[in-house]
């Protein structure tokens, strides 16, 4: 049985994934802020970074309620795995990894896409403090899985002329980790959806050598192939919105009806921004056409609709049995954030190819 950690975690698609593949695993810990921020000054920071464990957990949790946000991304997290919400973290930089130590066979996160201020000195982890990778890091050291899997936006390898990507590979190597690294598109895994990201996989056993990232598939499917029937009105367009969408000048803001959808955001189909569809007038049941704007698209009648956060959820890769958040707006920055199942995967197939327990 797999013995996993994640952090960044966001809905688990990694778990996700482990569940839909009947993977055997079990979760040790996972870790999301849920959104939420505190307000906490250097100096405080660093007092509670040096309290033994559990206390410094213990005091990370206080500072998390008094800001009075729910941790929605927790939610619904517990809702889908199953999970001792008492190893949920809700600050990494609180999670101390010592106590997990050779205990995590796969570790998975990958940090916001932050920027980052290294002088390019090559001092491994001395040359990230300050950033969120840090800490990833730092948990790497501690933790000592077998495995690892970080996760970020492809540029990475080009911010600050490079120099940021030199100094996270010196890292990893310093961590006596052999790592492997590639950008990985969705739309070749099977989802109809153009979201590249850099994936790195760090094993252990320095002795590997043949492990492979993933061949690339044929795309047998189209976003219309992932939209739900019965579509609620309220996910129709009014007048402004129809018209702003269907605006040819707005083409980098809004698509209709795309065979292979933009990359999935955290602020997708807000203020009309992301992929939409545009659906004929007798096609649409009296329900929408009481309350949509009804207009003219490419010289056709209809209406315009955003993409359901279901649909969201499917063109990520998650399947109709996994619970989406009941708060739109949640939901849609939930789907946005995740990591695509499917890519996962394929990934995770070659890693139990050369994987040693």
């Amino acid at each position: 049985m797999l013995k996993i950690g994640t952090v960044f975690s966001g809905i688990g698609a990694f778990e996700y994934m482990l569940k839909s593949k009947k993977i055997k695993h079990e979760i040790l810990f996972a870790c999301d802020c849920g959104d939420r921020k505190v307000d906490i000054t250097n100096e405080e920071l660093s007092r509670l970074s040096k309290l033994p464990y559990p206390q410094r957990t213990i005091e990370a949790e206080k500072l998390y309620s008094k800001c009075k946000k729910e941790n929605r991304i927790k939610d619904t997290y517990l809702k889908n795995y199953n999970f001792d919400k008492g190893k949920w973290y809700s600050d990494i930089r609180f999670l101390d990894g010592n106590i997990y130590k050779n205990k995590i066979d796969i570790f998975v996160g990958g940090s916001p896409c932050q920027s980052f201020s290294l002088m390019g000195k090559r001092k491994g982890l001395e040359d990230t403090r300050g950033t969120l990778f840090y800490e990833y890091a730092r948990l790497v050291n501690e933790i000592k899985p077998k495995v690892f899997i970080y996760e970020n936006v492809p540029g990475m390898l080009i911010h600050d002329s490079g120099e940021t990507w030199e100094t996270i590979k010196n890292v990893f190597n310093t961590l006596g980790y052999k790592i492997y690294w590639s950008i990985l598109d969705a739309s070749k895994y099977g989802i109809p959806q153009s979201r590249k990201r850099l994936f790195v996989v760090g094993f252990l056993d320095t002795r590997i050598k043949d492990f492979k990232f993933p061949q690339e598939l044929p795309l047998e499917k189209k976003a219309r192939n992932f939209y739900e029937e019965n579509i609620e009105p309220k996910y129709y367009l009014k007048e402004k919105g129809f018209k702003f969408v269907t605006n040819s000048k707005n083409r980098g803001r809004a698509k209709i009806n795309s065979e292979i959808i933009r990359t999935e955001k955290r602020n997708q189909q807000f203020n009309w921004n992301g992929d939409f569809v545009f659906d004929e007038y007798d096609k649409l049941p009296r329900s929408v056409l009481d309350n949509a704007y009804i207009g003219f698209y490419e010289g056709k009648k209809g209406a315009v609709r955003k993409m359901t956060p279901r649909e969201c959820h499917r063109l990520m890769g998650f399947g109709d049995d996994f619970i989406i958040d009941s708060h739109d707006v949640d939901a849609y920055k939930q789907s946005g954030n995740s990591i695509v199942v499917n890519v996962l995967s394929s990934l995770m197939d070659e890693i139990l190819k050369v994987y040693n327990d």
